[in-house]
């Protein structure tokens, strides 16, 4: 393949993908929420409807499918249904932007750090470099380097950003069109929230990778045949993507988890009433919480993680034979690989909404699996031909000032053990977090005998549940280092990443129907509806493990590939793990995940502290509440937990962008490499055992509440010992799935780009209490 033929797939792949989104999204606003929105009042208040359209309305319903309902789920919960998704839109809006306001002003900062930092590696000059790998060749001066690399990092944290709020705004657009489906029947509901995960997964995946093109481009045109310099300052993209990130799933967590364990806490332990019952003045703050936290915070998630390893594969590359012989489409093998694999996801996606359709509860869950085994195997194959279209037979790549003899099917093994170590991660998963298969059951049966025998079934599932996915990462980091040295790894990583489109659809279905179900309660939709959203929502539930699951075993990979390529433009050769600054980094290392923990659980704490104080204050103060006959402030709950969430959000972050800096300034790049090394041993393992741990209490609980067997039956019904118990552990679970344990592995991920970004710093100025 050559020069022109790399330029032609890949930004036509984008492009394409942008199109299906735009498609998929199309066929989600055929369902229409707003037509009674506005309707005899000037859109203000509660609408009022014509007695024609509840008759037109209610024989469209009757008249059309069998398993439409009509009364009371008419056009009045249509309206009640509008009036839920605006107040969880605008609540979402709000918060987004005003912590993009803080963002703002940390970015412009931040940005200025990097400049000072890389610009001072030769004293700001101006004069061109000798080449650190490519010998008797100048390179572009450091300045430059400092000043691209900056705009690469405001570039990645716009991207970031966008990508989070897209996820966001089409969230909001598709839940309650979900629960208006879901009166067609369960298929036409999954289709509607499938297709919106689609939208989220496609649009970021290919505007990801159309950027990431666009500035290698726009960057060449200075750069020209320096590809070292310009593929380290492109490094800076990955960092602004998973700065932000960071900040989006600490400050997304907390704000949702502190509005779920109030309203969990109080309203089913303490009041008794059901799930997202409208009378909780805390629901529409947990339903905002789902769209700020699991939608936009995982999104700007995945795109940090496929950014930074195209910006460990490219920089590896350009320091190797491809970019010595100037082979663009050699070089950007990343981005061909995330070119295939947007159009392996979209033929992967048509099998859920259009070839095999679900017709049945039944067929959800191994829908969205299969889904996961269609893309993993195509994308073999795609694999396979994009190798051998875009790469010589032969090639060298940098192996830590050795050169290390490849092959092009090599790389291909690469992509291979990447792509099905990701779907061993994610079935290990879903065994451990489904309440399909026994270990979610035996922490429900737990429940018998209170919260503290369920607590500690729950921990030592979390525990166990890290055997698996760790093996698979250490077989795919043994085998792929072996057969490409550091690039090898950082292949495997975008292996694991290239089906991200349908992984990010089926993670975003999750908090979709999770709202499509709090909608349908708060609407006071019939109970045939609310037992199809409940369908859909117990598998979301696995479904966001496995995307946690996911994210987690991509990040230990991106991790290890941005830590060989730090160690490579540092100029280290060999870490001594003996050396008393290496052990005492390693240490130091180990612990930041627990401190960074420590940190949001207590944050968590904080804020659902408060909430709970407001929610009982609210039902013992406003008359009738309990009652049904007045409504609750819900604006006083969600101002709660956007205060907390952006005040407690600053700490845990200034934690993570501070320990790189600090160490690499002051104790020089072997301690900084011990701790990269530490924080990404142990930060593994403490982000699977928390997020499965939390998602088996989270499903063991709605085990009890479906009662679907019975084993469930005997445990049941709501509002038992058992089921009082199993929401005890589900709140406790609540801050360490969807709070430390997903920010975990933005913490390894961030250190690493991080340090990456800077090494030029760190080797020309480090290590000043050791100087």
């Amino acid at each position: 393949m050559g020069f022109s033929a790399a330029d032609a797939v890949i930004p036509a792949c984008a492009v394409i993908g942008i199109a299906f989104a735009a498609w998929q999204w199309f066929l989600v606003a055929k369902v229409k929420v707003s037509a009674y929105a506005s309707t005899g009042n000037g859109g203000h208040g509660r609408p009022v409807f014509r007695q024609e359209d509840e008759e037109d309305e209610d024989n469209r319903i009757g008249g059309e499918s069998d398993d439409e309902e009509d009364g009371v789920d008419g056009p009045a919960a249509v309206a009640r249904c509008a009036e839920i998704q605006n107040a969880i839109s605008v609540g979402a809006n709000s918060f987004l932007f005003t912590q993009y306001k803080y963002l703002a002003a940390f970015t412009v900062i931040f940005a200025v750090v990097i400049f000072l930092f890389l610009g001072s590696v030769h004293r700001f000059s101006m004069a061109s470099q000798p080449c650190q790998y490519t010998k008797g060749k100048m390179c572009k001066p450091a300045l430059a380097n400092a000043a691209f690399t900056t705009a690469a990092f405001l570039l990645g944290a716009v991207t970031s950003v966008v990508s989070g709020y897209l996820g966001m705004r089409i969230a909001t657009f598709a839940n309650a069109r979900t629960t208006l489906e879901a009166r067609r029947g369960i298929g036409a509901a999954f289709a509607t929230a499938f297709r919106s995960g689609a939208v989220m997964g496609f649009l970021l995946s290919s505007l990801g990778l159309l950027v990431f093109y666009i500035a290698i481009k726009i960057f060449g045109l200075y750069y020209r045949d320096d590809w070292e310099g310009l593929y380290e300052s492109i490094t800076g993209y990955g960092l602004g993507g998973s700065s932000m990130a960071l900040f989006g799933r600490v400050g997304g967590g907390i704000y949702t988890k502190a509005a779920d364990v109030g309203a969990d806490l109080v309203g089913k332990v303490e009041r008794n009433i059901p799930e997202d019952d409208p009378r909780n003045p805390a629901v529409i703050a947990d339903n905002v919480g789902d769209n700020v936290g699991d939608i936009a915070g995982m999104g700007s998630d995945l795109f940090g993680s496929y950014a930074e390893s195209t910006c460990a594969a490219l920089f590896v590359a350009s320091i190797s034979s491809f970019g010595a012989d100037h082979d663009f489409a050699a070089v950007c093998y990343p981005l061909l690989i995330s070119s295939a694999g947007l159009v392996v996801c979209l033929a992967t996606t048509l099998f859920a909404t259009d070839f095999f359709k679900v017709k049945t509860v039944d067929a959800v869950a191994p829908a969205l699996k299969l889904q996961l085994l269609i893309s993993t195997v195509l994308m073999t194959v795609a694999a396979l031909v994009v190798t051998f279209a875009a790469l010589p037979a032969r090639f060298t790549m940098f192996d830590f000032g050795e050169e290390k003899q490849v092959r092009n099917w090599h790389l291909f093994l690469c992509v291979a053990i990447g792509l099905w170590a990701g779907l061993a991660i994610g079935f290990t998963t879903e065994y451990f977090t489904s309440n399909a298969y026994s270990p979610v059951r035996d922490v429900a049966d737990s429940c018998r005998t209170g919260a503290a025998t369920n607590v500690i079934f729950g921990l030592a599932l979390g525990y166990k549940s890290v055997i698996v996915p760790v093996l698979a990462i250490a077989v795919s980091i043994y085998v792929s280092f072996t057969l490409a040295s550091i690039y090898g790894i950082a292949i495997a990583a975008l292996g694991m990443l290239s089906t991200v489109a349908t992984g990010l659809a089926i993670d975003a279905y999750g908090p979709i129907s999770d709202n499509a179900g709090g909608i349908a309660e708060m609407a006071g939709m019939s109970r045939r509806i609310r037992q199809r959203t409940d369908a859909l929502d117990a598998a979301g539930n696995t479904t966001a493990a496995i995307g946690k699951g996911f994210a987690i075993g991509s990040a230990a990979l991106v991790s290890l590939a941005l830590f060989g390529a730090f160690v490579s433009r540092a100029g280290v050769t060999v870490i001594n793990v003996l050396s008393p600054k290496v052990f005492a980094g390693m240490l130091v290392g180990g612990m930041l995940p627990y401190w960074f923990s420590a940190m949001t659980m207590k944050s968590v704490g904080s804020a659902a502290l408060k909430m709970v104080e407001e929610v009982r204050r609210q039902f013992s103060t406003i008359p009738g509440l309990m009652e049904g006959r007045a409504t609750p402030d819900y604006a006083s709950c969600v101002r709660i937990s956007t205060d907390a969430s952006l005040r407690e959000m600053m700490p845990p972050g200034a934690l993570v962008l501070l320990a790189p800096l600090v160490t690499g300034t002051f104790f020089g790049v072997h301690t900084l490499a011990g701790l990269l090394a530490g924080a990404l041993v142990s930060g593994v393992q403490v982000a699977i055992s928390a997020s499965n741990s939390g998602g088996a209490w989270d499903n063991a609980k709605k085990y009890i509440e479906a009662g679907a067997s019975e084993h469930a039956k005997s445990l049941g019904p709501k509002g038992s010992e058992a089921h009082k118990a199993a929401v005890i552990g589900d709140t406790i679970g609540d801050p360490l799935k969807d709070t430390s344990g997903p920010s975990l592995n933005i913490l390894i991920k961030l250190m690493a780009v991080e340090s990456l970004v800077f090494a030029p710093f760190f080797a020309a100025h480090g290590g000043l209490i050791f100087k």
